[in-house]
């Protein structure tokens, strides 16, 4: 059997490159390779943005045509939406009755999401709980791994530590019955404590310079047509210390190189590379060569893009079915669940 792998993205409109090549990129490969699960995280949008939520709908529609687009196949992944499988919210509320406070107040995010988002009210539970539903949704498909950066892997440790915590509780007594004989009942853990996939993201600057990030308003969206890609990368900072066109610049500390990196071919970046280094072109030359890549990058992307945008049906369809596969899979979890804290029907004398 196939490893398993469980991640999700929260709705928060249309994708761009940061978030295809942070995580899209990398799932596209892992679903050819594992029993990966993917989810839209409707619920986690909530944390930050309850007051306004006119817009979660049509996030949701989006950032499922982007995985779609990105290349995500529904033969080969399950692709759902968090709000339509209850037992995540079954299992979160179970969590919360053994995670102790402090847990959830030293979770790095907590405090420094916080501080940048001072114009929110997150004084809220749903707030400060977000990395047990997050330990929710990983936990109840008992996955293998969980594919996060570098600067995720403190949310999945809580998630180990989550299950650890649970199992110590609650085991799950097994006898293991054998030709010659009964061998005595062994506690078996309900659930595994995943481990964490660490998968290549390169570093992907915005139009700024800084990270590509809709909070700074510095992103090439997947669907942006090619006029707007270029539009938009044309007045991208470049090494600062090039005022002229005439003088030397340092590819290392441009961004626009880094673009280069990730999107253009050797051959290209060697080109630019020297042009940059000798002043044998200008700046305005390289980004254009850097948008041609891109632009190369998003072609197939967009075509799969417009095949869903006109044929919203089959969407629906596919999110549907992946709902229903989700939804088996995780009451599969819940089953062994409400049966070890007790909650089961036949555990209180009810009825099936």
């Amino acid at each position: 059997m196939r490893k398993r792998v469980l991640s999700g993205m929260r709705p928060t409109g249309k994708l761009h490159l940061g978030n295809y090549m942070g995580a899209l990129y990398n799932w596209v490969r892992l679903q050819h390779e594992y029993e990966c699960y993917f989810f839209i995280a409707d619920w986690h949008a909530l944390t930050t943005d309850y007051s306004d939520v006119s817009k979660l709908p049509e996030n949701t529609r989006e950032v499922a045509l982007d995985f779609l687009a990105a290349g995500l196949d529904p033969e080969k992944c399950v692709l759902f939406v968090q709000s339509a499988v209850k037992q995540h919210a079954e299992l979160h509320l179970l969590f919360s009755m053994i995670t102790p406070l402090g847990w959830l107040e030293r979770v790095p995010s907590y405090k420094d999401q916080q501080e940048q988002l001072k114009e929110k009210d997150l004084a809220t539970y749903g707030f400060l709980g977000y990395p047990l539903l997050q330990s929710a949704d990983i936990l109840i498909y008992q996955p293998d791994f969980v594919p996060v950066g570098q600067d995720q892997v403190a949310h999945v440790e809580l998630t180990r530590e989550v299950a650890r915590r649970f199992n110590q509780f609650y085991p799950k007594r097994l006898t293991a019955e054998f030709n010659v004989g009964v061998l005595p009942a062994v506690d078996i853990p309900i659930l595994p404590e995943p481990k964490v996939l660490l998968t290549p993201s390169p570093k992907l600057p915005g139009t700024d310079g800084r990270k590509m990030s809709k909070s700074y308003g510095n992103t090439v969206l997947l669907s942006d047509p090619e006029p707007i890609v270029r539009q938009k990368l044309k007045p991208m900072v470049t090494d600062p210390a090039r005022v002229r066109r005439s003088d030397p610049g340092n590819p290392e500390v441009c961004p626009v190189f880094d673009l280069h990196k990730v999107f253009s071919s050797a051959e290209t970046q060697a080109k630019a590379r020297e042009g940059c280094t000798t002043a044998g072109i200008g700046c305005i030359e390289c980004k254009s060569w850097v948008a041609d890549a891109i632009v190369a990058e998003l072609a197939p992307i967009q075509e799969r893009r417009h095949h869903y945008e006109s044929n919203p049906s089959v969407v629906k369809e596919i999110l549907h079915a992946g709902n229903l596969r989700a939804m088996a899979r995780a009451e599969q979890t819940m089953l062994e669940v409400r049966s070890a804290m007790g909650l089961a029907p036949a555990e209180v004398g009810i009825a099936q």
